[in-house]
């Protein structure tokens, strides 16, 4: 589960970012919306514990943010979150089998096999994993980043802008595959996006409309008047 309170994050120099409270309770589905710049990767990074919010408190997992060092932070993260990027960043020296071994040595585990096996044959990539990430299709590389992302079991996948690039149908593949990984795992699914295909192809696969959360954010942030 996600809860943030009075979560703020002020970049150098910037304006204060301020997020609405919220909620989202384990196996929830959350869509982080609004156009680009307003703030959905920040507030992704601040839920990963990537950067440290201005003010407020956050609480993912079970575990609260505040206070953790940046050592206990990478390894929470490593045990707990499955983050796929917009850019996928897939080492290009690597094979898909190495680039998923990564995760499992962030995350202070031995190299397994056969998890990375069972990983990429969920998602239907078990044949690409002695292929580099230039021999792959778009799709392809896709569903290796969110193998890689899911290889830990983690208890919260976060998704930044993963349908930007992909049309209509490769869009609904996009949403359907994150979706039921996330359901066959027990783990809450984060989508931040500002493209409105995101809702409307999640909203058939929930039992109702309110089994989707939104966080909607503006265009224009709060500010600190007094800065």
């Amino acid at each position: 589960m996600i809860t943030c309170r009075g979560l703020a994050y002020r970049y150098k120099a910037g304006p204060l970012i301020a997020f609405a409270d919220m909620t989202l309770p384990q196996g929830g589905v959350l869509m982080v919306s609004g156009p680009s710049g307003c703030g959905k990767s920040t507030w992704l990074a601040l839920v990963a514990a990537l950067m440290r919010p201005a003010a407020g408190q956050i609480e993912v997992a079970g575990q609260s943010l505040a206070g953790l060092s940046a050592a206990a932070a990478d390894a929470w993260r490593a045990r707990n979150i499955g983050f796929l990027p917009q850019r996928l960043h897939l080492s290009a020296a690597l094979s898909v089998q190495r680039n998923l071994a990564l995760a499992q040595w962030a995350a202070s585990q031995p190299e397994d096999l056969a998890a990375i096996s069972r990983a990429l044959e969920s998602l239907g990539v078990a044949d690409l994993a002695q292929r580099k990430p230039d021999q792959l299709s778009g799709g392809q590389a896709q569903r290796v980043a969110l193998a890689r992302a899911v290889l830990m079991q983690p208890k919260l996948i976060l998704a930044d802008e993963p349908t930007a690039s992909l049309d209509d149908e490769a869009a609904a593949a996009a949403v359907a595959l994150m979706h039921q990984t996330a359901l066959a795992q027990g783990a809450t699914l984060v989508i931040a996006s500002h493209d409105a295909r995101v809702a409307a192809l999640l909203m058939p696969r929930l039992a109702l409309p309110a089994g989707l959360q939104t966080m909607q954010l503006p265009r224009l942030v709060a500010m600190n008047k007094a800065a």
